[in-house]
């Protein structure tokens, strides 16, 4: 699985690229696709981040990745 620094995740963050990508638990996933990820961010979340420790406020559990295609792994 190809490694991505936290510097090349938040380039993927809907404004520097088109690309947007986030980080769960040391997996990054292209998120893209989701019309709720627009403009680089869904509710209070920005993109081109790790969001491990917010999933806790959001109202879904972490399956959710399961609908993105995985990009690589976290590193750093």
């Amino acid at each position: 699985m190809k490694q991505y620094s936290r510097a090349q995740l938040a380039l993927r963050n809907g404004q520097d690229r088109e690309e947007i990508w986030c980080a769960y638990q040391g997996i990054i996933y292209d998120v893209t696709t989701s019309r709720l990820w627009r403009n680089g961010h869904h509710y209070e979340h920005w993109a081109g981040q790790d969001l491990t420790k917010e999933l806790g406020d959001a109202p879904h559990s972490d399956q959710v990745f399961n609908r993105f295609r995985v990009i690589g792994k976290l590193v750093g």
